[in-house]
C-alpha cells in the first residue's frame, strides 16, 4: 500500500476548528476547491472553480459555498480509489523554492559539493569545512559588509562555494521545484528517482503567494532532494529536485486570519520523523527562527521581475541537513523504499507521505489543459 491508511484527522493543526484551511478534494468528478471553517467543510468550487482563482478574488466567505457537513462526515482519502481523496491544496499556482536559506544546509550543499556527491567521503569534508567556517557562516547577514569580508577570505583560502554565494550574498537561490499541478498531497507516495543512492526528505514551510506579492497563507512541504546527483554539478539541480512525485504539499494551506500570521510562520518549529520499514527512525527539526534571510525578503527575490497571474507557493528551504548514519558508517542517511516521512507543525498540521520510487509512482497525468476540460464538462468554468 503506497498512500497512507490513517484519518486525515489527525493531520490537521491542533486548534483547526478555530483556524480558516484551504485545500481540494476530489469527491468523485474532479478536484475541487474547499474551505475548512469551525469544523464545517465549504465547496467553493461555484465560486471559484480553482485554488488560484479562490485566491485572486481576495475573499475567503463560506456563506458563498455549498456545505458539505463537517469535516468528520467526509471521511477524506489519500487512496486513489476513495470516494472523497484529499489532494494537494494548490492547482494552478507555479511550485518556486528557497535553496540555502539556512547556516547548516550551506554547509551540506557545500560538503555535497566537495564529495562529488560520494557519501562515504562527506563526513572528512564536514569536519573540515566546519571547522573553518560553522560560526562564521551562522552570524554573518546575507549580503552585508561582513558577508563581502568573509567570502574574500574565502577565496583566499580556496574554500569558496557557489552554495556560499547564495547563502551569505545579496541573492538568494530561487529555483522552480515542480510543474504547475504536479504536487502530491498528504498521504500521496512520493518518489525518489530509481537510480539515486544519496538522498533526503527537506523539511520545509510553504507559503501562498498571490498574483501581487501578497502572502495570503502557508502550509507545510517536502522538497524531496538527490544528494548524489546535486553534489556532482549544480547543473544537475533540476534532476535532483524535480521528478515524478518529488514534491508533495499539504495538507491544507492555513490562510491569514486573526488568530495567525505571517509571524507565527517566523517563530514556527518543524518537526521530521522517517521511520523505515526495517525499523530506523529519524527525528530531526527546523526552525524558522534561524532563517538567514525573512520570508518577506524571500518573497520578493522570488517576485522579482517576474509575473504569476495565478501567484505561486514557495518553499522557504530547511534547517534540516540528516547526517545519522542509516547503515555503513560514515555514509550518513539515505531513503529506502516504505519509509514514511511526517512533516508537522502544531498551527499547520501533519504532512505525511510514504517513499517509493519516481519510476513507480503513480504517473502525473492532470494536467492544466486535463483540467480546464474537466471543469467545462462540469460547468464550471462560469463561475
Amino acid at each position: 500500500m503506497s498512500h497512507i491508511a490513517a484519518p486525515v484527522l489527525s493531520a490537521l493543526p491542533a486548534d483547526w476548528r478555530n483556524a480558516l484551511l484551504l485545500g481540494r478534494v476530489d469527491l468523485g468528478d474532479g478536484p475541487t476547491p474547499i474551505l475548512v471553517s469551525r469544523g464545517e467543510v465549504f465547496d467553493m468550487s461555484r465560486v471559484a472553480p480553482t485554488v488560484s482563482a479562490l485566491v485572486a478574488g481576495g475573499t475567503f466567505d463560506t456563506a458563498a459555498g455549498q456545505s458539505l457537513g463537517t469535516f468528520e462526515s467526509l471521511d477524506l482519502s489519500a487512496a486513489v480509489d476513495a470516494p472523497a481523496r484529499l489532494l494537494s491544496p494548490i492547482d494552478l499556482q507555479c511550485v518556486k523554492a528557497a535553496g540555502v536559506t539556512f547556516a547548516v544546509s550551506a554547509i551540506e550543499r557545500v560538503i555535497e559539493e566537495r564529495a562529488r556527491g560520494d557519501a562515504s567521503k562527506a563526513v572528512e569534508v564536514r569536519g573540515r569545512l566546519e571547522a573553518r567556517i560553522g560560526g562564521s557562516v551562522r552570524s554573518v547577514v546575507p549580503g552585508s559588509a561582513e558577508a563581502a569580508a568573509l567570502k574574500a577570505a574565502l577565496i583566499e583560502d580556496g574554500m569558496w562555494s557557489q552554495y556560499l554565494e547564495v547563502a551569505i550574498g545579496p541573492d538568494a537561490e530561487i529555483f522552480t521545484k515542480s510543474p504547475t499541478l504536479s504536487t502530491v498531497g498528504w498521504g500521496g507516495p512520493i518518489g525518489i528517482r530509481s537510480d539515486s543512492t544519496w538522498n533526503n526528505p527537506e523539511p520545509e514551510v510553504v507559503l501562498l503567494v498571490d498574483a501581487d506579492g501578497a502572502i495570503v497563507g502557508a502550509t507545510l512541504g517536502n522538497d524531496v532532494n538527490l544528494r548524489d546527483f546535486e553534489g556532482r554539478s549544480a547543473l544537475l539541480l533540476s534532476k535532483a529536485k524535480d521528478n515524478n512525485a518529488s514534491c508533495s504539499i499539504g495538507p491544507f494551506i492555513r490562510l491569514f486570519d486573526d488568530g495567525f500570521s505571517l509571524d507565527d510562520v517566523r517563530a514556527s518549529d518543524v518537526t521530521l520523523k522517517i521511520e523505515g520499514e526495517d525499523g530506523y527512525v529519524l527525528d530531526g527539526h527546523s526552525s524558522m527562527r534561524e532563517i538567514s534571510r525573512d520570508p518577506t525578503d524571500l518573497v520578493t527575490q522570488a517576485m522579482s521581475e517576474h509575473h504569476y497571474p495565478d501567484g505561486f507557493v514557495l518553499f522557504l528551504g530547511t534547517l534540516f541537513a540528516p547526517t545519522k548514519d542509516r547503515d555503513e558508517p560514515g555514509r550518513g542517511f539515505t531513503h529506502k523504499m516504505g519509509d514514511v516521512v511526517t512533516i508537522s507543525n502544531p498551527k499547520l498540521g501533519a504532512l505525511v507521505n510514504r517513499v517509493t520510487t519516481s519510476r513507480d509512482a503513480p504517473a502525473w497525468t492532470l494536467g492544466i489543459g486535463g483540467l480546464m476540460a474537466n471543469l467545462a464538462r462540469r460547468n464550471l468554468l462560469d463561475a
